[in-house]
């Protein structure tokens, strides 16, 4: 069997949005958390109990979520301002002095 090679390049990575993305992501699984807490004894009793777990689990995940893509975020914007380690002698890049 021999190796597959793409016949085409790979398109470019979207950019948009992001953090309001996840952000409203993360909003909408709070919410249904909120909303199924009153018919916890209902999902209990027919054995759906996971679905609000599912929700609160979702919510959580979003948090981190939240707080990594709007760190990438300034990440970006830093290189690109060219403040930031992405430079060759940005911060914590040390120095290399002529020989």
């Amino acid at each position: 069997m021999e190796k597959w090679t793409p016949t085409h390049e790979a398109p470019e990575p979207l950019e948009g949005p992001v953090v309001p993305t996840i952000v409203g992501g993360t909003v909408i699984w709070f919410v249904l958390f909120l909303v199924q807490l009153p018919f916890y004894g209902w999902f209990a009793d027919h054995g759906h109990l996971w679905w609000v777990w599912t929700c609160l689990a979702g919510g959580g995940l979003g948090l981190i979520g939240v707080w990594y893509v709007r760190r990438r975020d300034a990440a970006i914007k830093r290189a690109a301002a060219g403040d930031g380690p992405g430079r060759p002698d940005g911060p914590g890049v040390p120095r290399q002095s002529a020989p």
